[in-house]
């Protein structure tokens, strides 16, 4: 395969830990801002937010708590009183208990003509739109008391909700629900975006997310590290340009799929086409000798070895350029000897599904920079000896974790798939509910093997893949429907969004 030569990628938006964020709040402060008059910037935007989501809303329920969310509430609701909105404001802490910037807020609204209520459970919501000020970025343990019924009840009020910040009961850090967490229509937040808004639980609660730097450049605080970078389709063309005219298949890489024990062809098969449909320049497949003429059947195109073990494998990993390890492998003899074979080829490797799980069982210390893991929670929980529960509850310290424990770079899939390599953690935020379906690992791992037999590098590699792989199925999922989708159906979309002079709209066309 060729060196790899693309552009330098453009830069991708940053995320945050809450605690960094509220380092940027009171660096901003110490520049010379006040506090109330960065809360009103605040609020000022989520107005504008509102107004352009809701355009036609006559009436808000605003439900505020204390500290600078609540304040955020306080000031939305004078803006809106003075738009003319019958605002109903409901306090979980009231007026003569808060103080600094949240009580001038308060005091705003009041003097607005804005009336307050005290929660009591069971109370009515007269707003046609709910707007959550309750819990801001520093809740750190599980909600209680009357801040969980009112979270309870927004969620039972069957009414768009409108969250200031973050979603209340949402961790800002890990996307985890802290006992019970507003599932909100749309979201905005300030000043820096939050990881924990792009991962985990927060598919479910964070709805349309609008982010307002209101004026403040995080990224000219040099010193406060983004915790994660969020992945963007601008990463394909940088990482992926057009072929030149004389490119030939040697140029594009040979990359081997090692999977498909007796009675677990398709995995292989799935993962073989992902592989020669994002460009790969000659694809083998090992696989147990009863699938092959399934593969050619299917795909011609690649090139099937029947392997009843290893030992039928010769030379043949040392002559490929990259080695896919793990669709349909099977943790039995067959596999085990197929995994052994492929980690002493000294070649780059992709690693999933049961290739993970005899590496957690069998292969434990073992680490290498050469390698993506593309392990989903439970395979996450067996390579790091502790629970899938555990890993869900904080994704990003998993993902560091694996990669910390495993080395190479770790793709950690689910809901907001992460990626941790070297350069640190990215998110996708892409992707679907459609993908719950038997087979997308194994088109993804496809994918992987492609781009690092096309030269890209590791982690760019990793991260591209996983870009390509949700974005495709977004595609398929917006041409006919989530229910139904099959791991099968992503190829021909992901191979129209690694050629940049086809048009996506084109993807039905070429299936």
């Amino acid at each position: 395969m060729t060196a790899h030569s693309a552009p330098p990628a453009p830069p991708l938006r940053p995320l945050y830990r809450a605690e960094q964020v509220r380092e940027l709040d009171r660096r901003t402060i110490a520049s010379g801002m006040a506090g109330f008059a960065l809360m009103q910037r605040a609020s000022a935007a989520a107005w504008q937010v509102l107004r352009q989501r809701w355009p036609g809303a006559r009436s808000l329920t605003v439900l505020c708590g204390a500290g600078n969310n609540g304040g955020d509430g306080h000031v939305l609701a004078a803006l809106a009183a003075a738009e003319g909105l019958a605002v109903q404001r409901i306090l979980l802490k009231d007026v003569e208990s808060l103080s600094g910037d949240a009580r001038l807020a308060a005091d705003m609204a009041t003097a607005a003509g804005v009336d307050a209520e005290p929660w009591e459970p069971g109370m009515a919501f007269r707003g046609e739109l709910l707007v959550d000020a309750l819990l801001g970025t520093g809740l750190a343990g599980e909600v209680r008391g009357d801040f969980r019924e009112a979270i309870a009840a927004v969620n039972a009020s069957g009414r768009p909700v409108y969250a200031l910040d973050i979603p209340s009961g949402l961790h800002a850090d890990t996307g985890a629900v802290l006992g019970e967490a507003v599932r909100a229509t749309a979201t905005a937040t300030f000043i820096g975006d939050k990881l924990g808004l792009h991962t985990g639980a927060a598919a479910d609660h964070v709805g349309e997310l609008a982010f307002c730097p209101l004026s403040v450049d995080a990224l000219a605080e040099t010193d406060l590290l983004p915790a994660a970078r969020l992945l963007d389709e601008s990463l394909i063309g940088a990482e992926l340009p057009p072929r030149a005219r004389t490119t030939h298949k040697g140029d594009c890489g040979h990359a081997l799929i090692l999977g498909g024990a007796p009675g677990f062809g398709g995995a292989a098969l799935l993962a073989a086409e992902a592989c020669a449909r994002l460009g790969a320049g000659k694809v083998s497949l090992a696989t147990a000798p009863e699938h092959v003429t399934a593969s050619l059947v299917r795909r011609p195109e690649v090139m099937a070895h029947g392997v009843r073990g290893a030992a039928d494998l010769g030379d043949l990993p040392s002559r490929t350029d990259v080695l896919v390890v793990g669709p349909g492998l099977g943790q039995g003899s067959w596999g085990q000897g197929v995994l052994q074979a492929a980690l002493e080829a000294e070649r780059p490797l992709v690693v999933d599904a049961d290739g993970l799980n005899l590496l957690a069982a069998r292969f434990a210390g073992l680490g290498r920079d050469s390698w993506i893991l593309t392990p989903h929670p439970g395979e996450a929980a067996r390579l790091l000896g502790i629970t899938a529960a555990e890993v869900e509850a904080d994704r990003p310290a998993a993902a560091l974790a694996l990669r910390e424990a495993w080395g190479g770079v770790v793709v950690l899939k689910g809901a907001g798939t992460l990626v941790a390599g070297p350069a640190g953690l990215a998110v996708c935020p892409f992707g679907n509910p459609g993908m719950a379906s038997g087979g997308m690992g194994d088109a993804l791992s496809g994918v992987l093997g492609a781009l690092l037999a096309q030269g890209v590098p590791l982690e760019a590699a990793a991260r591209l893949g996983v870009l390509v792989h949700a974005r495709a199925a977004d595609m398929a999922a917006r041409d006919a429907g989530e229910r139904g989708l099959l791991a099968g159906d992503l190829a021909s979309y992901a191979r129209i969004l690694v050629n940049s002079t086809v048009g996506k709209d084109d993807a039905v066309a070429t299936r």
